[in-house]
């Protein structure tokens, strides 16, 4: 059982086309489906097309209407929030990726695996503008985090629902799902080549700044994955950097005065003054440690959670 998400923003021309695509190709593959379908926020006609869609096909279609928008990660979650199947599949609204290849990916779920990311091997973007910097940033993905992925950036994949039941997605965080789950150790990951087509209708929501908003996502994920528990872990180091600079700062200082052949007074150089900012920026990242420690233990206890996850039991 499938449970299809699709976040739209301004795809009023596109959602008929999808809804019949979809509807024929899983149902030609047999599957029990649903489509839910998050109105992020539309300004164009598309939350009333969704209406009609849904009053139309109420066995297959629901919809979901957001207040405003919040972007395409906030709108996935409030999908797999409301979804009722084990298996989630993301889809993008624009058409560019093609629904026949849903039962594809599914299918790759039932040889074992609970990742099947969607590669875009013969994408149609801009050869510049947005293949050219995909590359880029998907080669930086997989070389600081190791996992094998070539297109993080495409939305079509499959996940069975276990895996991003405990996952709090935000930013653009949900293209870093199949990373989270291949850290956890536990989940099987692939990928499959699938379509892709030139955009038919309006124009592409996203521009370069994504690139930006990416890479501080990635810095987060990584943050979080090796120092969530342990925050004073980078403050503590960051802060004892600073120590350290403050006390060359004053060691030189005090050189040049009493030790230089040339006499210099500790107002003629700014050693003093950088002595001074090293200690007190080394003394807040500290302290930020601790509070960051803090907060993490009233993070754990107060919701009774756990640090560690089990894969199995035996005779418990």
């Amino acid at each position: 059982m499938v449970s299809v998400i699709i976040p739209v923003f301004n795809e009023e021309k596109s959602l008929s086309s999808l809804f019949q695509s979809i509807y024929e190709s899983l149902s030609e593959a047999k599957y029990d489906f649903e489509i839910i379908f998050v109105n992020d926020g539309s300004t164009d006609a598309s939350a009333a097309v969704l209406d009609e869609l849904e009053k139309s096909n109420s066995a297959f279609v629901r919809v979901v209407h957001l207040l405003r928008n919040y972007g395409q990660t906030a709108a996935l979650s409030a999908g797999i929030d409301y979804s009722r199947f084990e298996i989630i599949v993301p889809l993008d609204a624009d058409l560019q990726n093609d629904p026949t290849d849903i039962p594809l990916l599914v299918s790759k779920l039932n040889d074992g695996y609970d990742v099947v990311s969607g590669w875009r091997k013969d994408r149609k973007d801009s050869a510049i503008k947005r293949n050219f910097l995909s590359y880029v940033a998907n080669f930086l993905i997989r070389k600081i985090t190791k996992v094998k992925i070539h297109d993080l950036g495409c939305t079509l994949k499959a996940y069975r629902k276990e895996v991003i039941s405990d996952i709090n997605l935000y930013g653009e965080m949900h293209r870093f799902i199949p990373i989270y789950a291949s850290w956890n150790g536990a989940f099987r990951i692939t990928e499959l080549p699938v379509k892709h087509h030139n955009r038919k209708h309006g124009a592409s929501k996203y521009g370069t700044s994504r690139i930006i908003k990416v890479i501080l996502d990635l810095i987060v994920v990584l943050f979080l994955h090796k120092y969530g528990q342990k925050p004073i872990y980078v403050f503590g180091m960051v802060g004892f950097l600073n120590l350290i600079c403050s006390l060359l700062c004053t060691g030189g200082a005090i050189y040049y005065k009493f030790f230089a052949e040339t006499y210099k007074s500790l107002i003629q150089t700014p050693l003093p003054l950088m002595a001074s900012m090293f200690f007190v920026v080394g003394i807040l990242c500290i302290l930020l440690g601790l509070l960051a420690e803090l907060s993490i233990r009233t993070y754990y206890e107060s919701q009774n959670k756990k640090t560690y996850k089990i894969r199995s039991k035996n005779n418990i």
